[in-house]
């Protein structure tokens, strides 16, 4: 708990600063002790903390190696040397990894959602264009003493999400003044993925109550039904706090990232007469993007990993029409 309220803090802290960059990275990935291959990916949101400092959250999914179908999340502080008149930008990165890997259970058949701790280490090279792509190498090691290290080299394409003034990194961002969020209501509709080797999935839909706090923190309440995806009949009530920001120079679009409980009533199959459902409580890690029409309606999309203890992890992946009060 301490180190995702770490993680979070300094996402938060990140998001007062300049710089911002959206990346995708695909490549290759081995398992270190045993050897084995897959392909990997990445998408990262970067800002800029002063011309060498900046700070990074990722989802980094490690690909399919024999016994291990494992993704995670990232936060990396990184140094970094720009140099060819800022075109050229060298950069080294490290961080805590938070790590969802669906493996084979111990209890003998099925599968298991095994979460953990690990660590991170990035070292990249990127060449930022004359407009605002660029294009990223990197090296990535994981390290996790309870689950398989990794290492993986990917190319990506990245985005600056503000108007560029001079090569490399964006230096000054326009200042946003107020809060990112004043009051909206969503109602989503979507699909959950149950985090096993078969992916059984089902419908599902959700409503959020958001409320701006700050200028880059926003709270919510959410009820969700997952639907029926045959291993997961779940629905609850989530609370998260966010780090978020408004980007590109119209401010119509924000990204942000959310944590927090999520307080279920669940059934794997049909219950028999008069039984009951079970009460589970689990966590909700969240990456959200909205994009604004006008001063009242917005467009949001919502990639909501549920984190269980009883391996029924779920992926739920909604998209919904929002009203801003």
């Amino acid at each position: 708990m301490r180190r995702i309220l770490a993680a979070l803090a300094l996402l938060l802290f990140a998001c007062t600063a300049p710089a911002q960059e959206l990346t995708l990275l695909g490549g290759g990935l081995k398992e270190t002790r045993a050897n084995d291959s897959s392909s990997a990916w990445a998408v990262e949101y970067q800002q800029g903390m002063g011309e060498n400092v900046a700070a990074s959250f990722s989802w980094l999914n490690e690909g399919h190696v024999p016994g291990h179908h494992r993704d995670g999340l990232a936060v990396q502080l990184w140094g970094r040397a720009n140099v060819l008149d800022r075109r050229l930008s060298f950069a080294a990165g490290i961080g805590p990894y938070r790590y969802f890997d669906t493996t084979v259970s111990s209890a003998g058949g099925g599968y298991a959602n095994i979460q953990g701790w690990g660590t991170v280490g990035t070292l990249a090279a990127t060449y930022y264009t004359a407009s605002r792509w660029s294009v990223q190498l990197r090296a990535t090691r994981v390290v996790a003493s309870n689950s398989i290290d990794t290492s993986s080299l990917m190319l990506g394409v990245g985005y600056q999400l503000e108007p560029v003034s001079e090569p490399g990194p964006t230096s000054f961002p326009p200042y946003q003044p107020g809060k990112t969020t004043t009051d909206e209501i969503t109602v989503f509709l979507g699909r959950t993925i149950v985090n096993s080797y078969q992916s059984e999935n089902g419908s599902a839909y959700a409503i959020e109550y958001r409320h701006g706090l700050a200028r880059h923190v926003d709270v919510t309440l959410g009820a969700a039904n997952e639907g029926d995806a045959r291993l997961v009949r779940r629905r609850g009530v989530t609370a998260q706090i966010w780090a978020v920001r408004e980007v590109l120079a119209s401010d119509r679009l924000t990204l942000g990232i959310g944590f927090g409980p999520y307080m279920a009533l669940e059934r794997y199959h049909a219950p028999a007469p008069g039984e009951g459902a079970a009460t589970n409580f689990s966590w909700i890690f969240t990456a959200t993007a909205s994009y604004r029409f006008n001063a009242h309606w917005h467009a949001r999309f919502s990639w909501n990993r549920i984190d269980t203890n009883y391996n029924r992890d779920t992926d739920l992946l909604l998209v919904g029409i929002g009203y801003r009060i």
